[in-house]
């Protein structure tokens, strides 16, 4: 089998100065992919900044013979994200891949949560990704191919302790994602989720002894095959961490119906919640068409 390669290709990689950014970033560049390495350079909690993360990447980068360039912009404005796909396009003159990895933690319980501290998370998650996204996904639109990776978390697919913004940021992405797909399917433009477990520094207190053996490392080839031309796959989640790799899906079940033209009572829905539960028969939507389509075969019964 033939190596997968990112020669001819441009990734932007948010977040790239340290941790699972990091990695990617020194992977794709090995395999002929030139980088556009962005990372703020602030504290796991969003403050602050600085350049020495990202330039540290782009060191061992082109010590190792790769190509690459720094840049420092936030993701949490819509100047930045448009600052960073700029740079893309004036050292390399496109943009193929964008990994939306750049984050922050500030977790707290929910009755104790402050707006700043839910604001700060979703902007730099999901609306960073969506301010690097967006003028990538035109850029990718017009040259007709594009590869979309955002990063989600177990926090907000199944639900954390202390974790409400992040939680709620992360599975936002899940939905941007999902979007991108649909809208990005005939332009050649893929659009995946990870949900990776993983010790970086904003991780590794909170997994303990589980954090030495989930190295960033393994979630590395996912996400290289994800964002590779090779890759056909789109709409998709993926949990990995520790050598384990695995798929996440929403399943929509067959469900329960009331009947044509009945409207059904609180009681029934009480009387029937296990049929409505009940997840035999369920299939995976590709969009909100699957799940039309199964009401409009209902209804003209």
């Amino acid at each position: 089998m033939s190596e997968i390669r990112f020669d001819n290709r441009v990734a932007v990689i948010t977040g790239a100065g340290g941790g699972l950014g990091k990695t990617y970033a020194l992977m794709l560049a090995a395999r002929g992919g030139k980088v556009v390495v962005n990372d703020l350079g602030g504290s796991a909690a969003g403050t602050g900044g600085g350049t020495s993360m990202a330039d540290q990447t782009v060191k061992e980068i082109t010590e190792a013979g790769g190509t690459a360039v720094a840049n420092y912009d936030s993701v949490a404005t819509p100047e930045g994200g448009e600052a960073i796909i700029q740079a893309a396009l004036d050292n390399f003159g496109q943009v193929d891949i964008v990994i939306n990895n750049a984050g922050i933690l500030r977790d707290k319980t929910f009755a104790k949560l402050a707006p700043d501290d839910l604001e700060a998370v979703i902007d730099v998650h999901l609306k960073g990704a969506f301010f690097v996204s967006q003028p990538a996904f035109r850029v990718m639109k017009e040259r007709g191919y594009g590869r979309f990776l955002f990063t989600a978390s177990a926090a907000g697919i199944f639900g954390n302790f202390g974790q409400t913004n992040y939680g709620a940021a992360k599975m936002g992405l899940v939905g941007l994602s999902n979007v991108l797909a649909v809208e990005g399917a005939k332009y050649n433009i893929r659009s995946n989720v990870i949900a990776p477990l993983a010790k970086t520094r904003l991780t590794e207190e909170l997994l303990g002894a589980m954090a030495e053996k989930v190295a960033p490392e393994h979630v590395t080839p996912l996400v290289t095959y994800l964002v590779s031309e090779e890759c056909q796959l789109t709409h998709e989640v993926f949990s990995v961490g520790g050598g384990r790799f695995a798929r996440v899906f929403v399943g929509l079940a067959p469900g329960w119906f009331a009947g044509k033209d009945k409207v059904a009572t609180p009681e029934q829905v009480r009387d029937h919640i296990d049929v409505i539960r009940e997840p035999e028969g369920y299939i995976i939507p590709s969009s909100i068409a699957d799940e039309m389509k199964i009401a409009a075969e209902q209804l003209s019964k």
